[in-house]
């Protein structure tokens, strides 16, 4: 066993990005590279599963009606029970059985999976764990014993710049167009198409942030008053001309 007070940075590559993990003061190596190679692994079982990119994943096959439900692992059936659950706290926003294709649960999973991969990092003798998929994070504790980790969210037109600073109390996913262009699909229009530049919302699990912020993108300000009303759970938007909207308890930090 290696005593050290470190911090450690681990890169997985997974899910078609990389997804980071961060531990802070870690008081055992050994034992934090093993938690990390049961989150790689457990990322690359949810991308075996849930890609849609892949053919022969079992999502891609129950999309195309070579499968039922019943035959596909029994994470499916527990994810698609969360995304209806997300439906109906969005009022239809988020809705994973509106996309073109057949159903598609993606805009739940990442968030979802890394929350997942945080629960494995929660014995170990850090101060704090982030794992950060492509932007969405799922964190607890701090970079020390005395104060919370503080993340940036950047503007949509100028990647370079933060647009706000928070207070990282658990989770936070940011959904938008500046990097994939319009991808976001509004279920009631049929039509790829934002009402915000950018949409981000904090809260304590990583898979209901991701829809969250996704039915914000498309939905703006009616799905930013349905998120206020869910305990835990806050929310801010840039619109196109930069302005800014949030709910009372956004942790913004100002300094």
């Amino acid at each position: 066993m290696s005593e050290v007070a470190s911090s450690t940075r681990h890169l997985i590559d997974v899910m078609g990005t990389v997804v980071t993990v961060d531990l802070f003061h870690v008081s055992d190596n050994d034992e934090a590279r093993d938690a990390v190679e049961r989150v790689r692994a457990l990322l690359v079982d949810v991308d075996r599963v849930f890609s849609t990119y892949k053919a022969s994943s079992p999502v891609s096959r129950l999309r195309r009606g070579e499968l039922t439900l019943g035959e596909t692992p029994p994470q499916v059936a527990d994810v698609l029970d969360l995304c209806q659950q997300a439906k109906t706290l969005t009022g239809g926003w988020f809705d994973p059985w509106a996309l073109p294709g057949g159903v598609d649960p993606t805009g739940y999973v990442k968030g979802w999976a890394a929350q997942l991969a945080l629960e494995e990092l929660r014995a170990l003798d850090v101060t704090g764990a982030i794992v950060n998929a492509a932007g969405d994070i799922a964190s607890f504790g701090g970079p020390d014993l005395e104060s919370n980790f503080r993340t940036g969210i950047v503007r949509p037109d100028d990647p370079q710049r933060f647009a706000a600073v928070v207070e990282l109390r658990g989770c936070l996913a940011t959904s938008g167009e500046a990097e994939r262009g319009a991808h976001l699909f509004n279920p009631f229009s049929h039509t790829f198409v934002s009402a915000v530049a950018s949409a981000s919302v904090t809260g304590p699990n990583l898979g209901v942030c991701d829809a969250f912020a996704t039915a914000l993108s498309v939905g703006g300000h009616d799905v930013m008053v349905l998120i206020d009303k869910v305990d835990g759970y806050e929310a801010m938007t840039l619109d196109f001309a930069g302005s800014m909207r949030a709910t009372p308890g956004f942790a913004f930090v100002r300094e």
